[in-house]
């Protein structure tokens, strides 16, 4: 088996990054944790790994939004280098900030990085206004994304403030559904959400209202992935608030993902 080798880029209030890096680890990875400041000095870094990983957090505190400094670097200065990395056979993932920082930079839903322009999709503020940390459930919809393979259905945390997918046209999401990229959905505990509709379920099963439940997207080729939920914070049964009542053991729903991404480059 292939070892990959993961950069984990964190940046000025990044704090999930050494969690993300013992997940996939804990795989059989090879990672390392590099700063943004490195990589913008020496941008030819990104070359040596298979698999680029934006951590969750608070990059630059989110002062200007969540994400869009991070963002906005990734899309300038780091642009060429960035899209020459995913036009490779390489995967990219983006978790809570990162997810923020992937959408605001073009790299999803479109997969390349894009030109400074005004954009359909956002992450915006949460429904009740204010930072929300939970755990909610999660139906996989794009099955045939690297990261989500052979998963139905999976329990997460989320901790985000700024956690809402809005769309300004709803035929956005038609085409991502057309195009399996709606990587998950938040999934209601009476019942199944599948995404096909836009309205959203009710607090706390969808904790930030996002439109049609998603809770990740996937860009087309199924190389992408960024979601609000935490995966690294779920590896171990034990981390689970009610693992006792449950009597849960072994791995936690989270790995399946980092084992996923690893098993790739099998």
């Amino acid at each position: 088996m292939s070892v990959p080798r993961i950069c984990v880029l964190r940046a000025p209030g990044t704090n999930c990054d050494e969690e993300t890096a013992f997940a996939f680890e804990s795989c059989g990875a090879q990672v390392q944790r590099v700063h943004l400041f490195r990589l913008l000095e020496n941008p030819a870094i990104l070359s040596e790994f298979q698999l680029l990983c934006i951590p969750g957090g608070f990059s630059y505190g989110d002062d200007v939004g969540a994400g869009v400094i991070f963002g906005r670097q990734m899309q300038g200065q780091l642009g060429d280098v960035v899209n020459e990395f995913l036009a490779a056979d390489k995967l990219v993932l983006g978790i809570c900030n990162g997810f923020q920082v992937l959408l605001r930079a073009g790299i999803l839903p479109d997969g390349a990085v894009a030109p400074a322009a005004p954009r359909n999709t956002t992450l915006t503020w949460n429904d009740n206004g204010k930072y929300t940390a939970l755990w909610v459930r999660l139906q996989v919809q794009a099955d045939q994304n690297v990261f989500l393979r052979d998963i139905d259905e999976i329990e997460l945390p989320i901790a985000h403030a700024e956690g809402r997918i809005a769309v300004t046209d709803p035929r956005v999401v038609e085409q991502w559904r057309e195009h399996g990229q709606i990587g998950l959905c938040y999934q209601s505990r009476n019942g199944a959400s599948d995404g096909r509709s836009l309205e959203p379920l009710g607090y706390p099963d969808n904790p930030n209202g996002s439109i049609a439940n998603i809770a990740g997207l996937s860009d087309r080729s199924g190389r992408v992935l960024g979601l609000m939920p935490h995966p690294e914070r779920f590896i171990h049964a034990t981390q689970h608030p009610n693992w006792t009542r449950l009597r849960l053991r072994g791995d936690g729903d989270g790995l399946k993902l980092f084992r996923n991404a690893v098993q790739y480059f099998a």
